[in-house]
């Protein structure tokens, strides 16, 4: 079993160098991606060797250092040549897929709760600290919002925290059995736009106007060029964590630790958004002519293969009852935000993303919509933010429905 992290990160970036060397092979490795994302693969790959045991990512320090420094430059680069006015043109039905994600997550909870006691009452416990619903309210935190959330909740409904385990077990099986499910779509979303009678020439307008300015700026980069875009993207991470640690700390002063505003990765992730924005309106955005996007992209890819090394399929089985309901509770979710799409003609993109935007936010969302098209990940990103505005808000309405059906 390998446990160096050194080694690790090696085998992930190797097995992505294989995908993506296969892939441009063509023959029949290209109807292999048509039909299973590369994207898909280089998620599922590295979370299977860590459910088989071949790696060991329990003291890992991968994900902090992937969400700290490849996450933030992949923020800042995708947002770099973003086109403000063509995201406004996507219209209302992004919003409302989003809104929709949220509502699936806030009914869903005391749903799947209820229907999971019909056949195992004690899944709506005796009270006290280690109140299920109480944990569950810790996922509506995370599947709304994000981290920052998850752990607001944990303090507003004070779960007992040596059962808090299990309900991280189930946020991260549930929630990325899911990002499975949409990223092997978003290889196929041209078939399930014509099931959902969905019109995407918005989507596609903005696709091809952000490749269209990439190309246009395009050129052969020089070293010169290599290390100022280096230069400006660790600059700005480094700013990023820097003005977070500071508004972290300013917040907490005014509204204690437990608030979503006193998170510090709230913040990284709002300044790295921010930053973007505000270059794309400066000569800054010229840095996409040397490739600010696909290096974007290639962090982003580190970044899905690091998240898979944080799923191990063979949890499903150490809180069956807790999964249950996080299974019944995703599959609500999903149901209606494909009922909504299919009503109101909503492209699968606005499904995807809206739905990553509260289940996964900053870390997954801007990858399920690079799945489409790495010039489409900056919706991702700004969908995500509002995720987090709105994650405190409905965990709560969905803990005192949850906290209703229990009885408590």
């Amino acid at each position: 079993m390998i446990q160096s992290d050194v080694i690790i990160f090696g085998i992930l970036a190797g097995i992505l160098g294989v995908l993506f060397l296969l892939r441009e092979r063509g023959g029949v490795w290209s109807r292999v991606f048509t039909f299973v994302p590369i994207i898909l693969l280089a998620y599922l790959i590295p979370s299977l060797l860590v459910s088989f045991g071949f790696m060991d990512v329990s003291d890992s320090n991968l994900w902090p250092i992937a969400k700290d420094y490849f996450l933030t430059a992949a923020l800042i680069l995708l947002t770099l040549s973003i086109d403000i006015k063509g995201i406004i043109g996507l219209g209302p039905k992004a919003l409302i897929m989003f809104f929709t994600a949220t509502i699936g997550i806030v009914i869903g909870g005391p749903i799947a709760l209820w229907i999971v006691a019909q056949f195992a009452p004690e899944i709506l416990g005796t009270g006290g600290a280690d109140a299920p619903w109480r944990g569950f309210a810790t996922l509506a935190g995370s599947w709304i919002g994000g981290g920052a959330n998850q752990t607001a909740m944990l303090e507003v409904y004070g779960y007992d925290i040596e059962q808090y385990g299990a309900m991280v077990a189930v946020d991260i099986v549930v929630a990325n059995i899911w990002m499975a499910f949409l990223l092997y779509g978003a290889g196929m979303h041209e078939r399930v736009d014509r099931w959902l009678g969905a019109d995407s020439s918005s989507v596609s307008r903005l696709r091809d106007t952000m490749a269209a300015f990439t190309e246009k700026v395009a050129r052969v980069p020089s070293a010169n060029d290599m290390i100022m875009l280096a230069g400006f993207t660790f600059a700005a991470v480094g700013f990023c964590h820097w003005s977070a640690g500071w508004m972290s700390y300013w917040f907490t002063g005014m509204l204690g630790p437990e608030a979503v505003l006193a998170d510090r990765f709230f913040w990284v992730v709002v300044m790295a958004t921010t930053i973007g924005l505000a270059c794309s309106f400066t000569p800054a955005r010229q840095l996409e002519g040397v490739g600010a996007s696909k290096i974007g992209t290639v962090f982003i890819f580190l970044l899905v293969a690091v998240i898979g090394t944080k799923m191990d399929i063979f949890q499903l089985g150490d809180a069956p009852l807790f999964m249950a309901v996080g299974l019944i509770w995703m599959t609500f979710h999903s149901a209606l935000l494909l009922t909504v799409a299919k009503i109101v003609k909503a492209p699968f993109f606005f499904v995807a993303v809206g739905s990553k935007a509260n289940v996964g936010g900053a870390a997954s969302a801007p990858v399920v919509a690079g799945a489409f098209h790495p010039a489409l990940a900056p919706v991702g990103v700004l969908l995500a933010v509002l995720g987090y505005a709105l994650g405190t808000y409905g965990a709560i309405l969905c803990a005192e429905m949850m906290r209703a059906v229990s009885g408590g």
